[in-house]
């Protein structure tokens, strides 16, 4: 048993590493907009530590423009093999420029140029427009590095409260939660009936 939700994660993640043939770091991200509409979809975490838990995006997309009117989210990890789920909830923040170029530099070449070619969330009249502006970019890049589109970057999401589900028999799951108190490094850990 620990009081830090951390460790916890951390050992859970390394398990769901061992045990998902595909994408472990996969989550959920669930947003909402100004009027309160929700919106999910699936990320990569591509960063974790006490300072929250970092995923990369268009920022012209409609889970950017959610972060921006509304700066909350939450986040589900599921991993089926371990029968195991964690949800997080807390604010978001744009990550610093640096972090975003460093880990934009570790991309393939082939998903920094689409990086550029996309127009995440927007209309498309046909995918041969969007092959055709990955070629254009292809060729405008040529010989040289790719660099981090301006409209390309992280959120980092700043936990406030953590949610451990383990599976059980007769559906008896175990939920363990860990409340962040006043913004602090102080957690309140607490259990929830099935």
């Amino acid at each position: 048993m620990t009081h830090d939700p951390f460790p916890l994660f951390e050992s859970w993640f390394a398990e769901a590493r061992e045990t998902e043939l595909n994408d472990s770091n996969a989550m959920t991200i669930a947003t909402a907009d100004a009027n309160g509409q929700p919106a999910a979809r699936m990320v990569l975490l591509k960063g974790h530590d006490r300072n929250g838990f970092v995923f990369y995006t268009n920022q012209e997309s409609r889970k950017a423009a959610d972060i921006a009117a509304n700066p909350k989210a939450a986040i589900l990890f599921h991993w089926k093999s371990l029968r195991r789920q964690i949800r997080i909830e807390g604010p978001l923040s744009t990550v610093s420029n640096a972090t975003a170029d460093a880990y934009f530099a570790t991309r393939s070449r082939d998903s920094q140029l689409g990086a550029w070619a996309s127009d995440q969330s927007r209309p498309l009249d046909a995918r041969a427009t969007f092959e055709a502006r990955y070629d254009e970019m292809k060729a405008r890049f040529e010989g040289q590095d790719v660099p981090r589109p301006p409209h390309w970057s992280g959120y980092r999401l700043m936990p406030q409260r953590f949610e451990f589900w383990q599976d059980r028999e007769h559906r008896l799951h175990e939920r363990r939660t860990f409340v962040r108190a006043d913004g602090g490094d102080d957690w309140t850990e607490g259990m929830l009936y099935p």
